[in-house]
């Protein structure tokens, strides 16, 4: 039957070590940094995170428009797969400025998307497709990711420097124990070193 004695390490007591010691307080240390360090570093990292997404999507904004055009044509034989998991083809598009110039231009277009139809198209401003600029939930999504992987991360790096440790601390109590273990011998086997 195995009991356990809980602090032991912290006690004073001829069969603890210093090696003893100094894992009770790695272990105490890495409480700690799981517990509050990880959590800090992953909201650090989020709000960081979130401020850089935010600028993103302001300048994004702020250089794209959209226009309603009419699909007049298809370019593509495959589609592709556009942020959000939705296929699109690239498409003929046409459409009149408010001060009444036209303009034609290629364009993603949803997939089912016929011809004669009005969609929305996005263009930068040298008139070049481009996506959508980044809406509210891609930002809070890259924030929720990075501040997620960043904790992840922490807690992996201190989990494992924890086990660098204890193997540290095995290998010196195991060198102690045969050290006393060498002076005590002689004595329990009357034999001689």
């Amino acid at each position: 039957m195995r009991t356990r004695v809980r602090g032991w390490r912290w006690r004073r007591s001829p069969l603890r070590r210093r090696s003893d010691v100094v894992e009770a307080w790695t272990v105490l240390v890495v409480a700690v940094l799981v517990l509050v360090g990880a959590p800090l570093a992953g909201a650090a990292a989020a709000r960081w995170a979130h401020d850089e997404a935010r600028s993103v999507a302001a300048e994004q904004r702020a250089e794209r428009h959209r226009v309603r055009a009419e699909v007049v044509g298809t370019t593509d034989s495959l589609p592709s797969v556009q942020a959000g998991g939705q296929h699109t083809y690239r498409a003929t598009v046409r459409w009149t400025e408010p001060d009444g110039t036209r303009h034609t231009a290629t364009a993603r277009v949803p997939a089912d998307t016929e011809r004669g139809e009005t969609v929305d198209a996005w263009f930068d401003d040298r008139g070049r497709s481009v996506l959508p600029p980044v809406d509210g939930s891609a930002v809070w999504q890259h924030t929720l990711t990075i501040g997620t992987c960043v904790a992840g991360g922490a807690v992996l790096v201190v989990v494992f420097g924890h086990s660098l440790v204890r193997r540290v601390a095995l290998r010196r109590r195991m060198a102690e124990w045969d050290r006393a273990w060498a002076r005590t011998e002689p004595e329990w086997t009357h034999r001689r070193a």
